[in-house]
C-alpha cells in the first residue's frame, strides 16, 4: 500500500492529548512545523504513521528557548561562556515578579510616575553606605562610557598606561573610551607608574583621572602603581572602574578592590559589574561619594545616552533582590570548604566506581576576568576522557574540564543540591 495513505491529518494528530503540554509551552506554529516533518517522514516510509506524535514529541526542545541548562564542573566560578553568575533563588522569584505587569515606574501610594528603579539603588546604597548616590547601567563597560560621555565632554582623562587594558572578546578600554570623545592622556610605562607622573599630567583640561583595575592579568617584577588615595589629592575627581563588582572586601581576594572601601579612599565614582562578584545579572554599576560624586552621578542619569544603556525590569528586580536577599551562588561557591568538597568528590566517586570514577583534589579559579592570580583548593570527580562530549551533550549538559587524559568534574561551582543530578547525568551517559 502507498505510504502517502496512511499519513494522518494534522489537525487529527495537533489534537492527540500528548500534544497539548508541549503545545501551551511552545506554541501551536512550532508543534505544527514538528508534526508536518514527521508527517513527510511517513511519506517516505521512513517512520511509521502510528509513530508521528512520539517522532514530533522527540524533535521538539523543552522550552521555547535554544539556551540549554549547563551544569558548570569546570572549576571556573563566573565562567564567562556560561552566563557568569548563576541567579540566587531570591533573584529568580524576583524575575517571575518582574516578568508580569509590576510597578517598575509607578509610585502605587499617589498613583503617579514613580523613580525607576528604586529599588535596586536603594539596595545598592544600603549595601554601600559610603556612597551618597547609585545607578544601574545595562553593563561595565556603559557605567564607564557614561562617565567618561558626561564628565570629560571632550576633556582629558589622565590614565596609566598600564592599565589600558582589553577587557575581553577584542574590546579595548582606550577604545571605548576614546569612542565617547574624550582624550586620552596616558602617563607612566607599562609596568611603574607614579603619583609624580599624574601630577605632571593634570592640568586645565583634565577632567578626572581614571584608575582601571587590571583584573584579567597580573604584572610581576619591576612595578610600581598608584593607589587611589594617592590620587585623591591631586585637585581632580578620581573614578575608579573595579572591575568585578566587590561591594565590600572579601578575605580570599586581599587583591580584588572593592566600591566601599574606593570610596573611603577618596573616589569620587566607582564603576562596576553587577554579573561577577556580585554575583547578580549583568549590569554595570556607579557609586558616588557624597558632594561632588553624588551630583556627578546625577548628571551621568540625566545624560540622553543613559536612556540607551538603562536596564529592565527584569534586571532591576533580580538585582536588588541579589543584594538584599541571601549570599548568591557564587558567594557559596567562593566559600566553600574544601573538606567539604573533598568529601562530596569521595561520595560520587563510589558511587560512579562502576564506570571508572575516582575523587582527586584539584584547583579552581574565579574566573569572569576577577582575581586571576587566585587559586581556590578544590575537588573533582575524575572520569575516562570520553566522557566529555557525551556529557556536554546530555540534559542538563554538563561542563567539565580535560586534564592529563581525564575529564575532571571540578566541585567547586557545583551546588551539593546538584550531585544527585551530576551522578545521574554520568550514568545516563552509558546507556
Amino acid at each position: 500500500m502507498d505510504p502517502r495513505r496512511g499519513v494522518p491529518r494534522t489537525d487529527t494528530v495537533l489534537a492527540d492529548p500528548r500534544l497539548a503540554d508541549v503545545t501551551a509551552r511552545l506554541g501551536r506554529e512550532r508543534v505544527k512545523a514538528a508534526v508536518v516533518s514527521a508527517q513527510q517522514a511517513v511519506r517516505q516510509g521512513a517512520l511509521a504513521a502510528a509513530d508521528v506524535v512520539d517522532a514530533a514529541l522527540d524533535a521538539l526542545p523543552r522550552t521555547a528557548t535554544t539556551l540549554r541548562p549547563v551544569l558548570n564542573a569546570t572549576g571556573v566560578l563566573l565562567h564567562t561562556n556560561l552566563g557568569r553568575a548563576p541567579l540566587s533563588d531570591a533573584a529568580r522569584a524576583a524575575l517571575d515578579v518582574a516578568a508580569g505587569t509590576c510597578d517598575v515606574e509607578l509610585d502605587l501610594a499617589t498613583g503617579e510616575r514613580g523613580p525607576r528603579g528604586a529599588g535596586a539603588v536603594g539596595a545598592l546604597l544600603a549595601a554601600v553606605p559610603a556612597a551618597a548616590a547609585a545607578h544601574v547601567a545595562n553593563n561595565g563597560a556603559a557605567a564607564l562610557a557614561l562617565v567618561a560621555l558626561t564628565l570629560a565632554q571632550g576633556r582629558e582623562m589622565v590614565v596609566a598606561r598600564g592599565e589600558l587594558v582589553e577587557i575581553g572578546d577584542g574590546f579595548r578600554i582606550p577604545a571605548l573610551l576614546e569612542a565617547t570623545g574624550a582624550r586620552l592622556r596616558e602617563v607612566g610605562t607599562t609596568n611603574r607608574v607614579t603619583r609624580a607622573d599624574y601630577a605632571a599630567a593634570i592640568g586645565e583640561d583634565t577632567a578626572f583621572v581614571l584608575k582601571v583595575h587590571p583584573s584579567n592579568f597580573v604584572v610581576r617584577g619591576f612595578t610600581s602603581a598608584c593607589g587611589i588615595d594617592e590620587l585623591a589629592g591631586l585637585g581632580v575627581p578620581v573614578v575608579a572602574d573595579i572591575g568585578s563588582g566587590l561591594l565590600a572586601p572579601h578575605p580570599l581576594l586581599p587583591d580584588e578592590p572593592d566600591a566601599a572601601t574606593a570610596l573611603a579612599q577618596g573616589a569620587a565614582i566607582v564603576t562596576a559589574s553587577g554579573d561577577k562578584l556580585l554575583g547578580g545579572p549583568q549590569a554595570g554599576l556607579l557609586f558616588g561619594a557624597p558632594g561632588a560624586g553624588a551630583e556627578a552621578v546625577a548628571r551621568i542619569r540625566r545624560h540622553p545616552l543613559a536612556r540607551a544603556m538603562r536596564v529592565d525590569k527584569l534586571t532591576l528586580a533580580a538585582l536588588e533582590a541579589t543584594v538584599r536577599g541571601p549570599r548568591p551562588p557564587v558567594r557559596r561557591f567562593l566559600d566553600a570548604e574544601p573538606a567539604d568538597l573533598r568529601r562530596r568528590a569521595a561520595r560520587l566517586a563510589v558511587a560512579l566506581a562502576d564506570l571508572g570514577a575516582e575523587a582527586r583534589d584539584t584547583e579552581a579559579r574565579v574566573g569572569g576576568g576577577g582575581a586571576p592570580d587566585v587559586v581556590l583548593p578544590s575537588a573533582a570527580v575524575a572520569l575516562p576522557e570520553h566522557f566529555a562530549a557525551a556529557l556536554r551533550a546530555g540534559e542538563p549538559a554538563v561542563l567539565g574540564r580535560l586534564e592529563h587524559g581525564r575529564c575532571l568534574l571540578d566541585l567547586r561551582a557545583v551546588a551539593p543540591e546538584d550531585d544527585a543530578t551530576l551522578a545521574a547525568a554520568v550514568r545516563a551517559c552509558t546507556s
